[in-house]
């Protein structure tokens, strides 16, 4: 096991390096002006005649692998550009809204992962039984509904009529609290709580229910069905008729025995659903008005802010492979048998 895991880790090195050679060139499709925004964290120095003068002495006219290497220099030094967006580095504009991204996707993940994993131990179990078809129904409607139309759905009912739960990450009266008390974490879920603002606490989960109430539903879908098909070739298994037939309890067989085999390729959705949730959700996050990551990339690319959409593809290339990382160690976790050469 420590060896498999080793071999994986050298390997991380290798793919980001080949992430990266896409992103650049990708890169090269941009102007040299357009490309100097990488480089410089303030954007009045693009002005005039000293334009001229930054390309030459970035090298932007260089041959491709001085610049590609020249990219990655700054990159390991944590200089991604300025983002005019926000007004501030864009290294300094992920470490803001990160983790406003991460405390509504580690809430959403709860009834993602846990909830999808229930309901398809559930529907296998009562196959092609009214609970088996409600369940699916529920998926389908989950899995094909657009994400802006159930959060539109959530905003308009919960917010629009109701007046329940505000778009928004904190109330305004909040505000001021929120700025004056010590951040340990960035996410407000927990820095209220570590400061004593259980008001300001109640208040954060408000505006948590409804998008995460939207991305669940049109994310779990995924995982429901993964599960139930996956348990369903599980239970055809004869080391399972087997374990029937020495009288174990049908809770024991799935617990101890069909769930752990058929978590395999859950492990491998959730961690990627997880991945594309962290990375930022573009769509919720706007139509919550939600200030996350994915806020910040809707906004940088309508504002043609290109240091911060360069960013944030190689935050988010980044984060999937350490994510890929992680699930192939979860492999060996759930199932020992795994053992790739």
């Amino acid at each position: 096991m420590i060896n498999y895991i080793a071999r994986r880790i050298l390997l991380l090195p290798v793919v980001l390096l080949g992430l990266s050679l896409v992103i650049f060139t990708m890169m090269q499709f941009l102007t040299p002006t357009q490309r100097l925004t990488a480089f410089i964290s303030d954007p009045t120095k693009l002005r005039g005649e000293a334009r001229e003068a930054l390309i030459e002495m970035h090298g932007l006219n260089d041959p491709l692998h001085v610049q590609y290497a020249r990219w990655l220099n700054n990159i390991f030094h944590g200089n991604l550009g300025y983002s005019t967006t926000v007004s501030q580095p864009v290294t300094h504009a992920i470490a803001t809204y990160f983790p406003a991204t991460l405390e509504l996707v580690l809430f959403a993940s709860i009834p993602v992962i846990f909830g999808g994993i229930w309901l398809g131990t559930l529907a296998a179990r009562r196959h092609n039984r009214l609970t088996d078809h409600v369940v699916r129904v529920l998926a389908i409607t989950g899995w094909s509904l657009p994400t802006f139309v159930a959060g539109l759905i959530a905003l308009a009912v919960f917010y629009g009529v109701l007046d329940w739960f505000p778009p928004g990450r904190v109330s305004t009266w909040a505000l001021p609290i929120i700025h004056e008390m010590k951040h340990y974490t960035g996410m407000y879920t927990i820095d209220t709580l570590l400061n004593g603002e259980f008001g300001v606490f109640l208040n954060v989960l408000r505006h948590l229910i409804a998008p995460v109430a939207t991305l669940s539903f049109v994310s779990w879908a995924l995982i429901l069905r993964i599960t139930r098909s996956s348990m369903l070739e599980t239970l055809r298994q004869d080391y399972i008729t087997t374990a029937r037939s020495k009288g174990l309890p049908e809770r024991t067989v799935i617990r101890r025995h069909a769930r752990r085999n058929a978590l395999i390729p859950v492990i491998t959705a959730s961690g990627l659903l997880m991945a594309s949730m962290i990375g930022g959700q573009v769509v919720v996050e706007t139509v919550f008005n939600y200030k996350g990551l994915g806020w910040w990339a809707t906004e940088a690319a309508r504002q043609f802010d290109f240091p911060a959409i360069i960013g944030f593809a190689l935050f988010n290339a980044t984060l999937l492979v350490i994510v890929n990382l992680l699930v192939d160690i979860l492999y060996v976790v759930v199932d020992p048998r795994i053992r790739l050469s």
